[in-house]
């Protein structure tokens, strides 16, 4: 598989939803999540452990008790379980997302 950023956000928009997964196998699964600026995180805890990639954007991030500013660079990570949300939007978030395993 291969597919650049513009492919994978042009395809996320075109679905009108703010996360289009981009890769599924058993042990993985990846997506593109894209929140607007002001715009609300309606994510609830996962059953996989699950790491970001911020592409672009800040916001603030909060999962169990650590809370942080995040930006262009930013790569976090929580355990399956963890009650974690994006807040704070300051300019559009386009974050990568991957799964282990696959999102159920």
């Amino acid at each position: 598989m291969f597919a650049s950023l513009i492919e994978i956000d042009s395809q996320r928009a075109a679905t009108g939803k703010l996360y289009g997964e981009f890769l599924r196998v058993p042990a993985m699964s990846a997506g593109l999540y894209v929140l607007p600026a002001g715009g609300t995180d309606p994510q609830r805890p996962h059953n996989e452990d699950e790491m970001y990639y911020v592409v672009r954007g800040r916001a603030r991030f909060k999962a169990g008790t650590e809370d942080r500013e995040v930006s262009a660079g930013s790569v976090l990570f929580v355990a399956a379980e963890v009650e974690h949300r994006f807040y704070d939007i300051k300019e559009e978030l386009a974050v990568l997302v991957f799964f282990a395993p696959a999102e159920t």
